[in-house]
């Protein structure tokens, strides 16, 4: 699995030198095929419960006119309407229009049939264009509809690959963040499967993973690390795969729509930028970044940029040494699954849906090896601060990444901490 990870004898030598660093709660060797399936049947179960329960509050909320569609049965503006507006605008041959506030939100008024209060900006490079317009060819609800089961669909599918069978699909659809996602009909699934898919392809399929991270340039700020680690980690394939990717996707969406449109997303992105970031034009408090937690809290701006650039090259220097290391891949992936939501200033909760691969491969590791009482009392902690969204006012996705990559990190020390003398132990 990983080119680095410790042989199975070694790791039962550990554990029985090394017993407080066990819990009695579960543990398991990895071929220990007694102990492993009750774990991942509990495992399984605890996100089928959980995927229940959002199916029931998805279904009362459409009874009552606040999911898909309102009381009258109109579509509802939701974040999916600026996909569909710019896929229509694309579609009518005005794709620059997309970057154009105005004209854009004239479409997704169009799009749904109503006037309605918010503006959603189409904020993604033109490549994301061509998933725009396939969507816009579409009724709206019936786009709305495919949109969600197809990129969750994408998600489970990218978690069973890594956790396997029916834990990682419970996981994927139990995780609390994919019901903000669902709500808004964001695009936090689609990350996730990308990053998910990068990261588990890695080690066997490089050029299939180097695919994944360049279609991940429609969300540039998720990849700024990405690059940095794979070059510290020599995966010259990987990088080079991605890097065709994605110049082929800038080339075939210029071709489609015009330079016209790069021209209006170049313009654009400042002005984002100044929106979202400068002004606080979304709320602070929505924001789940290091950068929204000082700004909510009354820090300049500033004083923002300096704490996510310490918290970025923090990042570096720490998952550099990382995938340096001799430390497990498991650990590896899930530190940089959970350091990229960590490394940009612009986050949302929707994209915390990418935390589920940073646990999706914590899992995997703890369940060859046994679970800390750590993780045994964090993991639950962070789901139960990201249910908690719609109520705390505060940065409760900005927390829940920071559990999970300490418990990564207490992991990887352990392991990469020097082995006890079995003689230290009898004398």
């Amino acid at each position: 699995m990983a080119r680095s990870g410790r042989p199975d004898d070694k790791l039962r030598n550990e554990a029985i030198q090394n017993p407080r660093r066990q819990t009695g709660l579960l543990r398991f060797a990895r071929n220990d095929d007694s102990a492993s399936p009750p774990a991942t049947r509990l495992l399984a179960l605890i996100g089928l419960i959980l995927a229940l329960g959002y199916l029931v509050v998805l279904g009362g909320a459409y009874r009552d006119g606040y999911f898909l569609t309102d009381a009258r049965r109109q579509p509802i503006a939701n974040d999916f309407v600026n996909v569909f507006a710019a896929g229509r605008l694309a579609l009518d041959g005005h794709a620059a229009a997309a970057y154009d506030w105005p004209q854009h939100k004239a479409a997704e008024i169009r799009a749904v049939g109503h006037d309605f209060p918010n503006y959603y900006g189409w904020h993604y490079p033109p490549p994301f264009l061509f998933v725009a317009a396939a969507l816009a060819a579409l009724p709206y609800l019936a786009a709305a509809t495919i949109w969600l089961l197809a990129t969750v669909a994408a998600y489970a599918a990218t978690l069973r690959s890594i956790l396997g069978g029916r834990a990682g699909v419970f996981l994927a659809l139990g995780f609390p963040a994919a019901l903000w996602n669902a709500t808004a009909g964001q695009n936090g699934f689609l990350t996730a499967a990308l990053i998910g898919g990068t990261l588990a392809l890695l080690e066997r399929r490089p050029l299939l993973a180097g695919i994944c991270l360049g279609l991940l340039t429609y969300k540039p700020q998720f990849g700024l690390l990405f690059p940095i680690v794979l070059i510290a980690d020599r995966r010259w394939a990987m990088l080079a795969a991605a890097a065709i990717v994605a110049v082929a996707l800038a080339a075939l969406s210029w071709l489609a729509f015009g330079s016209a449109a790069w021209e209006g997303f170049i313009h654009s992105t400042p002005l984002t930028s100044r929106v979202v970031l400068g002004e606080g034009g979304a709320d602070w408090e929505r924001l789940q970044s290091l950068f929204g937690l000082v700004r909510a809290h009354g820090g300049g701006e500033t004083l923002a940029w300096t704490v996510q650039a310490i918290a970025m090259l923090a990042l570096t220097v720490g998952l550099v040494w990382l995938w340096r290391s001799r430390a497990a891949y498991d650990l590896k992936a899930a530190a940089l699954a959970a350091g990229a939501l960590l490394a940009t200033p612009y986050l949302y909760i929707y994209d915390i849906v990418v935390l589920a691969v940073a646990v999706a491969f914590l899992l995997r590791y703890a369940l060859a090896r046994g679970f800390t009482a750590a993780e045994i009392l964090g993991l639950p902690v962070a789901g139960a601060l990201l249910l908690a969204y719609p109520y705390a006012k505060t940065q409760v996705g900005l927390a829940a990444a920071t559990i999970v990559l300490a418990l990564v990190a207490h992991r990887a020390f352990a392991e990469l901490r020097p082995l006890v003398p079995a003689e230290a132990g009898t004398q």
